[in-house]
């Protein structure tokens, strides 16, 4: 157990470190549009609502998207 607490602490530790590493070796930059918008052409290049994007960030998780697809298709 302590071998998987401190494995967590790490994972933590470690994502806001190469978090802030990352942003300042790129420049992260809130305002920039993304593709969606710059590129827009209903098709490829879609604006979709937030809600929308962490379902399909859900689905995507280990595999979920057979189990919960299948659900929501029946719905």
């Amino acid at each position: 157990m302590w071998t998987f607490i401190i494995s967590i602490g790490l994972l933590i530790v470690g994502s806001l470190v190469y978090g802030k590493f990352i942003e300042r070796f790129f420049g992260a930059d809130a305002n920039r549009k993304t593709p969606a918008y710059t590129m827009s052409d209903g098709v490829d290049y879609l604006p979709i609502p937030r809600w929308k994007v962490f379902m399909i960030q859900f689905l995507n998780i280990a595999g979920l998207g057979p189990i919960f697809g299948a659900i929501l298709g029946t719905m």
